[in-house]
């Protein structure tokens, strides 16, 4: 009897639970921290003006952006983790200054 040796990936199988696609416990946490400074951002603009329809319209602004900011996609990548790679790979650069320098010296002939 010989058994089947090829391999199996299962394909959409996410580590954690979602609460809808894309965004779970980590995200939750995440958008918790951008209602925070959402929340720091109006505060600061109802404090120095008053405006309470702006200071509304900012939070909510604020909230629903942290949130899609957080939500992963198809391909398990938000624009968040987006973001920190090009962060990440920029601090990882190097920069090497080219200094060009004739290798043949030409005489000019008066």
């Amino acid at each position: 009897m010989e058994q089947d040796q090829s391999l199996y990936i299962p394909l959409g199988v996410k580590p954690e639970a979602e609460w809808f696609p894309g965004f779970g416990q980590h995200q939750l946490g995440q958008t918790a921290i951008g209602t925070l400074a959402a929340l720091a951002i109006a505060l600061f603009i109802w404090l120095t003006g008053g405006n309470v329809p702006l200071t509304v319209v900012t939070f909510l602004i604020g909230v629903s952006a942290s949130v899609m900011m957080t939500t992963k996609d198809r391909h398990n990548l938000s624009v968040l983790d987006q973001i920190t790679f090009m962060i990440r790979f920029a601090k990882a650069q190097k920069f090497y200054p080219y200094r060009g320098l004739s290798d043949w010296q030409m005489e000019t002939r008066p």
